[in-house]
């Protein structure tokens, strides 16, 4: 007789021998995503916290880029005070060793807002560390608590300061993007037809990351720039969250060349599970669709140089991601009906359904160290790598 089915298990078909050996690596491994927008997700968020949520924003309906931005805050707010207890319930269903903790460099306002709020994470839940080296992460996983790694996405905020990286160093920022979709003085994001690669200042930018011992992050990057920062840096190069380009040709995912440029540092491409970049069907994506794109890094540059970094589903509210597509995803360069809305890949939607990744390795053949890498050693040895 096989293990009892548990709540959210995708049908890998495995044995209960299988199921067994899954069940043991995923709780032994140091799992990491790397771009974990959870551990919250529309599912996981009780219905009466949408509609409190909803009654608070609907004042500011008329300002589209509050409107939106303020569901994501005011959940962060009512889980550290306690009042979604869903929030830690869902981190350790989940398996999830460390996950980032992400700050927002748009402008000085997101960037100051956004530390408050990454720090009253650590502040308010005793259960979380903020991860400074690989030991920080080891640590939590001995001591049966969860790591946060500080990163970010954008890099407007900083302008052509480089003295707040260091500044940002201090706080805890150990991973930063290069570019988002579009153009800034950087580089060219993926989004942009110019496909420019770095600038001067790009390049001393790539330096002072490499100085600082910060992991430079091409996830959102254009293939120039992407092959530019792994030319340059003298650390490992990753993709915190992308596809393969070979599997779907979406503006998000890497091309062969960029994957290899990216494995030739001794980086890791993190692999995403976000439906409208994996799969011609985002209603009909699967897990299976990701591990397909996991696999085919595997096979194109060997298991040292994959991960995960899902960036879906984001904790955040079902009314409030449909308004984000229609209303603020085509300002950031994604295409008309393109990007985040309510989708979800089928096998995780939600973040307690994170073991659906070990089940489904297993069922693929792969053996347990190649396991544990993907499911957070490649990370963990990165991390340790550039920044103790």
């Amino acid at each position: 007789m096989g293990l009892q089915e548990q709540e959210g298990w995708y049908d890998f078909g495995l044995s209960a021998s299988q199921e067994e050996r899954a069940k043991r690596l995923h709780e032994e491994n140091i799992n990491i995503d790397l771009l974990f927008q959870g551990p919250l997700s529309p599912g996981a968020i009780p219905e009466s916290v949408s509609l409190k949520v909803k009654e608070l924003c609907e004042p500011y309906k008329d300002e589209p880029m509050v409107y939106s931005a303020m569901p994501a805050q005011i959940i962060t707010r009512l889980s550290a005070s306690g009042e979604i207890a869903e929030y830690k319930e869902e981190w350790y269903r989940s398996g999830i060793t460390a996950g980032n903790r992400e700050l927002h460099l748009n402008d000085t306002e997101s960037m100051i807002t956004s530390m408050g709020e990454v720090q009253l994470q650590f502040d308010s839940s005793d259960w979380l560390v903020k991860a400074l080296t690989a030991e920080d992460i080891r640590r939590a996983k001995r001591e049966g608590r969860k790591a946060g790694i500080v990163t970010a996405q954008e890099t407007d905020a900083l302008g052509k300061n480089l003295e707040l990286l260091d500044a940002l160093h201090g706080f805890g920022l150990r991973i930063l993007q290069l570019t988002y979709n579009n153009q800034n003085l950087i580089g060219s994001g993926c989004a942009e037809p110019g496909n420019g690669g770095l600038s001067k200042y790009g390049l001393r930018f790539v330096e002072r990351l490499n100085t600082l011992r910060i992991i430079v992050d091409t996830g959102h990057c254009g293939r120039q720039t992407t092959l530019d920062a792994c030319a340059a840096s003298s650390a490992p190069v990753i993709a915190s969250h992308t596809g393969v380009e070979a599997i779907y040709p979406h503006m998000r995912c890497k091309s062969d060349e960029e994957i290899r440029a990216i494995a030739a540092t001794g980086g890791v491409i993190g692999i995403f599970a976000m439906p409208w970049f994996v799969h011609e069907d985002p209603d009909h994506t699967t897990i299976e669709h990701v591990l397909d794109h996991i696999e085919y890094v595997i096979r194109l540059v060997g298991a040292d140089h994959v991960g995960i970094g899902t960036d879906w589903p984001m904790s955040d509210l079902g009314w409030s991601l449909v308004f984000f597509k229609e209303h603020i995803a085509p300002k950031l360069g994604f295409a008309k009906g393109d990007g985040p809305s309510t989708e979800t890949v089928a096998g995780l939607e939600k973040y307690s359904y994170f073991s659906n990744f070990t089940r489904g390795l297993v069922g693929r053949g792969y053996s347990d160290e190649e396991i544990a890498k993907i499911m957070g050693g490649n990370w963990l040895r990165v991390f340790e790598q550039i920044c103790g």
